[in-house]
């Protein structure tokens, strides 16, 4: 007898325990979650329970990692309903609704399904996924991952004590190119640019090692999700902050913390920053400009830094001006741009590289276009929003100007080196010329005083009388050759006064002994 009542124990036990296997990730009407249990995924990922954010006392029902330390929240049910105490309660309405419910039994947050059913169970997967689901079917009915709306969109808490629907939202705009793009207050905050089917190619910064864990679905209803797998050791997921950044966070085994990077990092990389047709570059001072050919709308307040009114074209477009009947002028051109944001707004179409400028030159109200592969050909008939110049990575923008705003900076430097280059070239030409005319001079200088020292010895020996004697050398006259050529007439034979052995004599050198003797 006793032995049959411990299997029968033993029995129930068993039956217990593969219940609580079965339904350790699940949620039924007889099964529910009271603060402060929680259920774990099947391969323990992810855990479904109460919580509390930091420096908070209010209790939610929210989905965390359950294989790391920091506890981490990737979805809040009742972000907007906080609970007060630990009464709270998470179970399936006999609606067929997964609810939350206070110590009152009242309904703080629902699934709120229309066409659910009473016979259903939510289940917490290994991918964060909370679904409810028919139970006898599997049809899934309702998702975490994406909520009952038009609109699916990640959005940013108050702040980290307080999980309620903040100032910011991040979501896929498929108009024309998907793009990611964040919002403030319903206003365009940030852009990604658009998808080349790998990732976003407005984001330089982006982690190139899990490009291609990237994926963009598209339902063919109007609606993009964005996913990524990776196959790697590393654990990471992206997250919008508070302050409405997309932050890319890397567990880190050994700190047994988050490694936090940023996908916007500088000034450029809010929307519009420099206004229409200006160009933000993070590497410059001031770091607004306007494209070439553009200038200021607003001199004062551009120059105050206050960017927002943008640029106005310098110089009409010569197709214009044909439209308008004016005077035509040389044709207009395109300036290509290197590494560049492409800006927003952009239309596509299915034309190759090479017949891309071609149609965008045909076209009059085409002022800009770009090629890129995996996207194709994108152009620009509108004001161009939110170009930005990257210091890698990129595209090759190429805008519209007239022929009179074709000249670049870069031009310009090539114009002012080159006119350096030859000015400096000449300087040293001409200061060679002269260094050698002043040698010269010198040589010739110290060749006639030789001279002139040797006529003076020969002087000496043909009138060795003891008064010429007496008279020292360094206290007679220096007379050059210039002086003696010009005494003399240029040595004219007016002046000769005969032939000796030692040379010709001229009335000059009469002079010069009567000079002599008086002041012996």
């Amino acid at each position: 007898m006793r032995l049959h009542r411990k299997r029968n124990l033993l029995y129930v036990l068993c039956c217990f325990c593969l219940n609580l296997g079965v339904a350790i990730d699940t949620i039924t009407s007889s099964q529910s979650i009271k603060d402060p249990g929680n259920i774990v995924s099947n391969g323990s990922v992810f855990k479904l329970g109460f919580f509390s954010p930091v420096n908070s006392t209010n209790r939610y029902i929210g989905i965390w990692y359950s294989n790391i330390s920091v506890c981490t929240v990737v979805w809040v049910a009742n972000r907007e309903t906080p609970l007060n105490d630990s009464s709270g309660v998470l179970t399936i309405s006999e609606g067929g609704n997964l609810v939350v419910l206070d110590g009152k039994k009242v309904i703080l947050w629902s699934s709120n399904v229309t066409n659910s059913v009473a016979n259903s169970s939510a289940q917490l997967l290994d991918s964060g996924n909370l679904v409810l689901q028919e139970k006898t079917t599997g049809t899934i009915i309702w998702e975490s991952f994406q909520l009952p709306c038009n609109k699916v969109q990640l959005t940013s808490w108050q702040s980290p004590s307080d999980p309620s629907i903040g100032s910011f939202s991040f979501n896929i705009q498929p108009l024309n190119l998907p793009q990611a793009f964040i919002w403030k207050y319903g206003s365009p905050y940030w852009r990604s640019g658009p998808w080349n089917k790998r990732t976003f190619i407005g984001i330089p910064s982006e982690d190139y090692q899990f490009q291609d864990g990237f994926s963009l679905i598209n339902d063919q209803e109007g609606t993009f999700s964005l996913s990524f797998t990776y196959v790697t050791d590393l654990f990471l997921h992206f997250a919008l902050n508070t302050n409405g950044n997309i932050e890319q966070r890397f567990w880190d085994y050994e700190k047994e913390d988050w490694e936090v990077s940023l996908l916007s990092q500088t000034e450029c990389d809010f929307y519009g920053k420099c206004g229409a047709f200006g160009s933000c570059d993070s590497q410059n001072t001031p770091i607004c400009s306007c494209l070439q050919g553009f200038e200021p709308k607003n001199t004062k307040e551009w120059n105050r830094g206050n960017w927002t009114s943008g640029c106005v074209r310098r110089t009409q477009l010569q197709c214009e001006r044909v439209k308008t009947g004016s005077e035509g002028s040389k044709m207009d051109g395109f300036l290509k741009l290197n590494m560049m944001k492409v800006p927003d707004f952009a239309d596509w179409s299915r034309a190759l590289e090479a017949d891309c400028r071609q149609q965008c030159f045909d076209n009059c109200s085409c002022i800009a276009y770009a090629y890129y592969t995996g996207i194709g050909c994108m152009s620009w008939t509108g004001s161009l929003i939110d170009a930005q110049k990257f210091s890698s990575a990129g595209v090759d923008l190429y805008i519209r100007l007239a022929d009179s705003d074709l000249v670049t900076k870069q031009d310009m430097k090539k114009i002012v080196t080159i006119t350096v280059i030859i000015g400096t070239v000449l300087i040293l030409i001409c200061t060679y010329l002269l260094w050698r005319w002043i040698a010269k001079h010198k040589a010739r200088k110290k060749k006639e005083k030789e001279i002139l020292l040797l006529n003076r010895g020969e002087a000496h020996k043909t009138f060795p009388s003891d008064n010429l004697n007496q008279v020292k050398v360094q206290e007679l006259p220096l007379f050059n050759f210039e002086k003696l050529a010009s005494a003399t007439n240029n040595f004219h034979l007016s002046n000769k006064l005969g032939q000796g052995g030692f040379g010709s004599v001229y009335k000059v050198m009469v002079a010069l002994l009567k000079f002599y003797y008086q002041i012996l």
